[in-house]
């Protein structure tokens, strides 16, 4: 199924480019710029945050596309992910996430979370003894999740997500952020009609431009 899903990714992409050529780049045009930054410390790495959520149909689409896109930028960025807290404070997924997260965990059931959600049309996220047997289905040790789960530092993460989220000033997900200034999306980059796949690519294509820029701005 990802394969399918990046073939198609890029198909779209060739038929875009073919029939609509490369469109311009440029504030208010693909992305916008923060009027107030959010320092960033990644020193000459170039920081990149994706909002996402799980339940999220467009960043289930987005995902493969960032991922390859991010395995290809290599040492140039700093990269990650924080997952939006739809339902506040206490959103299980958001929870469930800086939990693997401290646990070493995250990438390893990064895509397991999009699939179980949109493939297998599994419900997991409505609650965190959901999410619980899900995970323990999955190999995790339920102990050792739960510590984490309830320790301090990752109670304090998520009592933070809220304000560090507010800081950005991000409203939806995807969005990314890019050197803490600069945000883009699937619909900001897309033009109006354009189908997702396409949003996705051009955003991809944003993406480089930004990174590009604020490598620049740092040297």
């Amino acid at each position: 199924m990802r394969f399918l899903r990046l073939m198609l990714a890029a198909t779209a992409l060739l038929a875009f480019t073919a029939t609509s050529g490369a469109a311009e780049i440029r504030e208010g045009a693909g992305y916008t710029t923060l009027a107030q930054p959010v320092r960033t410390d990644t020193g000459k790495k170039v920081e990149v945050i994706e909002f996402f959520m799980y339940t999220c149909p467009h960043c289930n689409t987005l995902d493969p596309m960032l991922s390859e896109w991010v395995k290809k930028q290599g040492d140039k960025i700093s990269f990650r992910r924080l997952h939006f807290p739809a339902s506040g404070e206490k959103d299980p997924l958001a929870h469930a996430y800086i939990t693997l997260e401290a646990m070493g965990l995250a990438e390893q059931f990064h895509h397991k979370f999009f699939n179980a959600i949109h493939v297998q049309r599994d419900r997991i996220y409505r609650s965190d003894e959901q999410i619980l047997d899900f995970l323990v289905k999955n190999g995790v040790d339920k102990a050792k999740y739960q510590q984490f789960f309830n320790s301090f530092a990752v109670q304090t993460k998520l009592k933070r997500l809220g304000p560090t989220i507010g800081s950005y000033r991000i409203e939806s997900a995807p969005t990314i952020v890019v050197d803490g200034r600069y945000v883009t999306s699937p619909s900001q980059a897309g033009a109006p009609g354009m189908p997702e796949l396409q949003a996705g690519q051009r955003t991809m294509a944003v993406l480089d431009h930004l990174v590009a820029k604020a490598a620049a701005e740092k040297k």
